[in-house]
């Protein structure tokens, strides 16, 4: 297994992890798996290297099957677990205030059956709570020895650089990481929250890298019709039409050659992408898991992953296509230089040459 840094903490993370989204069911009962299946998928992704495990208080028992699975094992592993959506009933059970969250860390090391838990993630941007709450409630949890590092989930670019701002200028612990939905199909975090990332050297947390299966293989020419996929939610809704079948069709021609599952060269794509330390994998099967895993061992050819750029590639949204266009203007008017190359047509900032 290969590991990188945690963003600019000194933790090394697994380049492939393994999500728990469907244990008992989860956040997906239609896609659960049951506990002896669980453990059998935390055996084998200790077993291959892959032992950081991705869980959150919303996952309905998750982290009760986990913390079981792991039993003595905990100190061989990493443990990430969410808080900040809505967890019960009542009014304060939601959010990122200092009450939720130190009441939902709590909660979370009592169903893990451990002391500490390696990176406490807020699920998602809370507008209602002062960002200073939040990362003082953090930073409280930490200096208790509860909380080792701290991230967060699904923000905007805005809301991740200020969240960093208030740390900076209260000498608080920094986000490290940043969970993002990132695939073949949803390449939006690379307009904001990858370039952002690179500056403020906050690390990429991948989930859903298979689009929900879309990219697993499993449909397409060869396998069910894409029709059968429900594409009214999620990242396959911005699709334009007929994209999510040519990135499929180009998924199998290089599994193809490459002589391994598509599902395989989805994963070594974003293991280039600039930013990510971790892919998050979700498996309903022990040779699922195996299979996907499998991805670490794949070098795809620079004329590979051009192609899967190009035919994944959208349209620039403002001020991207501005900026785009302003730079390569320049860099016209510069002498020819090595290794710099100007796109000629609109596509996804590079983030590094």
């Amino acid at each position: 297994m290969d590991y990188r840094s945690l963003g600019a903490s000194g933790l090394n993370v697994p380049v492939l992890g393994l999500g728990t989204a469907n244990f008992r069911g989860g956040a997906n009962p239609a896609a659960g798996v049951g506990d002896k299946t669980a453990a059998r998928l935390a055996d084998i992704a200790i077993e291959r290297g892959a032992a950081f495990f991705d869980s959150a208080d919303i996952y309905g028992a998750a982290e009760d099957v986990l913390g079981k699975a792991l039993g003595k094992r905990r100190s061989q592993v990493l443990i990430a677990t969410k808080a900040g959506l809505r967890s019960g009933s009542g009014s304060n059970e939601t959010g990122a205030s200092r009450h939720h969250l130190i009441e939902a860390c709590e909660r979370s090391l009592k169903r893990l059956g451990t002391d500490y838990i390696d990176l406490f993630q807020i699920h998602s941007f809370d507008g209602r709570t002062p960002v200073e709450e939040t990362l003082s409630a953090l930073e409280a949890l930490i200096r208790a020895g509860k909380v080792r590092y701290i991230g967060c989930s699904n923000y905007a670019g805005w809301q991740l650089m200020k969240a960093l701002a208030a740390s900076d200028r209260h000498g608080w612990p920094r986000f490290v990481s940043h969970r993002v939905a990132w695939s073949l199909a949803a390449r939006d975090a690379e307009w904001e929250l990858a370039p952002l990332g690179a500056d403020q050297n906050v690390a990429s947390l991948v989930w859903s890298p298979l689009a929900g299966g879309a990219l697993s293989g499993k449909y397409g020419r060869a396998g069910l019709p894409l029709d059968a996929l429900d594409i009214s939610g999620g990242a396959l809704r911005a699709l334009p039409a007929g994209q999510l079948a040519a990135i499929v069709d180009c998924l199998g021609e290089i599994a193809t050659e490459a002589a391994c599952s598509a599902a395989q060269v989805a994963l070594a794509w974003l293991l280039e992408r600039p930013t990510v330390a971790t892919i998050f994998i979700g498996a309903s099967s022990p040779e699922q898991l195996e299979a996907n895993l499998g991805a670490i061992e794949l070098r795809l050819t620079g004329d590979q992953l051009a192609r899967l750029d190009e035919i994944s590639a959208r349209p620039l949204v403002y001020p991207h296509w501005l900026q785009h266009d302003a730079i390569a203007e320049r860099m016209a008017q510069l002498p020819p230089v090595a290794n710099v190359r100007v796109d000629k047509a609109p596509q996804m900032p590079r983030i590094a040459e």
